[in-house]
């Protein structure tokens, strides 16, 4: 059998994905609903994003709308958070930090904010069981936040494990780890084709056409024939990757984006100007903070605008709208991009229309050291950077934006609904959690 390089040592990869994610991370702080039904909701209590194998056995969907499935919801008690992304996004960074405890900061690549790819090249392969055991128990009690591990020569083959491990979590405790052809074999025959990761809806029809009903089927397929029916080389990689052979390495961390975008859904329907003013002068402001915490200036900005003249907001497909503004200097400072952003977002706006969201979006980022600005404006650009930094600095430090432009406004009545979020226990000093 031709898969990999099975036996030698450091060979194998693992990906580490936490279970429930949202809904682990409110169990944390509340242990009394361990066991029991929880969802978390999206932006604006709009729809389920996150359940508990006990709320999915209710018959609750995913993305499903929670207006539909709150008559189940209050049936059955089931607990139900809307999204707290201070809780999550703190909470996730402590799972990878203990990742990179155990296996290096090199060898972890943050996928998405409840997964990771590991590169287990110090791990001899007869310890990979005791070490991935390990690694999820210390995870979990370290973090409070459950996962499962799959393990296998090729991070295709790690997906398929891992969904294996999430499948039948009492036998498999877990962890899944395919190390031998046979296990390899028959994880795969295990697997629908359309449960690969890299196989999506439309491949996976086209899949089914030709008689290839299973991840094995696939694999068994010649690369050739990948080649010339799955997207090229991307089809050939697959392909390999299911033989066991490493096509797919893991990436180095994005560091430095080469676009930053801030937007949200509005609470309930924006009508007038000056709301519609706030909410693009509060993106563009934290959108100006993303950019200074990596250095950089934009030269270029696009302001956008959903709406829906509808009576019934939701019923008909939204409307977008979209301005750009070339700036004459690459800037990140908050009040000169305010400038731009501003008046392009009256230019959008149509009096009488019902207004869903709006965003503003950064591009043609340059390194901040790297600007040339006019001899005449150099002591007010120092002025400016020593602002900005002590803005950022304050609003760091105290949160919630202590420090704001009066254009972002006050009340902010446009804001996106939270009404069930929980507290964030471990970002606000204020919002500790008090133990009686």
């Amino acid at each position: 059998m031709e898969d990999g390089r099975i036996g030698e040592t450091g060979n194998f990869k693992a990906i580490v994905d936490c279970n429930s994610f949202y809904c682990s991370c409110e169990r944390v702080f509340r242990p009394d609903l361990m066991n029991k039904p929880v969802v978390v909701l999206s932006n604006n209590d709009g729809c389920i994003i996150s359940q508990t194998d006990e709320a999915k056995s209710l018959g609750l969907k995913m993305t499903g709308p929670y207006y539909q499935a709150r008559p189940l919801i209050e049936k059955h008690n089931v607990a139900v958070f809307s999204s707290n992304y201070n809780l999550y996004g703190d909470m996730s960074q402590r799972v990878m930090q203990t990742l990179k405890l155990f296996t290096g900061e090199k060898n972890v690549e943050v996928y998405s904010v409840d997964e990771s790819f590991l590169d287990l090249v110090n791990v001899p392969d007869h310890q990979l069981n005791d070490f991935c055991n390990h690694l999820k128990k210390t995870v979990e009690q370290w973090t409070g936040v459950a996962v499962s591990i799959g393990s296998a020569p090729t991070k295709v083959l790690c997906k398929v494990a891992n969904r294996l491990s999430k499948k039948n979590k009492r036998a498999t405790k877990g962890v899944v780890i395919l190390n031998t052809p046979e296990k390899i074999k028959e994880a795969l025959q295990q697997t629908a084709v359309g449960d690969v990761w890299g196989v999506g809806r439309r491949y996976d029809i086209k899949l089914q056409q030709e008689g290839i009903r299973t991840a094995w089927d696939l694999r068994n397929m010649n690369e050739e024939w990948g080649r010339k029916n799955l997207g090229g080389v991307v089809g050939v990689r697959l392909i390999r990757e299911l033989k066991g052979h490493s096509c797919i390495e893991l990436k180095d961390p994005l560091e430095i984006k080469k676009m930053i975008a801030t937007t949200r859904m509005f609470g309930k329907p924006v009508l007038q100007l000056e709301q519609l003013r706030q909410s693009v002068a509060t993106y563009t402001a934290r959108a100006a903070e993303k950019l200074r915490r990596q250095n950089c200036c934009a030269g270029m900005m696009q302001v956008f605008v959903v709406k829906n003249d509808y009576e019934v907001t939701y019923k008909y497909n939204p409307e977008t709208f979209a301005l750009h503004a070339a700036l004459p200097v690459a800037t990140s400072d908050t009040n000169e991009l305010m400038r731009y952003s501003l008046p392009l977002v009256e230019q959008l706006f149509t009096p009488g229309s019902r207004y869903l969201k709006a965003g503003i979006i950064l591009s043609e980022l340059v390194p901040g050291s790297c600007i040339q600005s006019s001899l005449f404006n150099e002591m007010g650009k120092e002025k400016d950077q020593a602002l900005m930094e002590t803005i950022d600095n304050i609003n760091f430090s105290m949160r919630d934006d202590a420090i704001k432009f009066v254009a972002s406004g006050i009340k902010r009545e446009w804001k996106m609904r939270q009404g069930m979020r929980s507290a964030r226990f471990t970002s606000r000093w204020s919002e500790l959690k008090e133990v009686v």
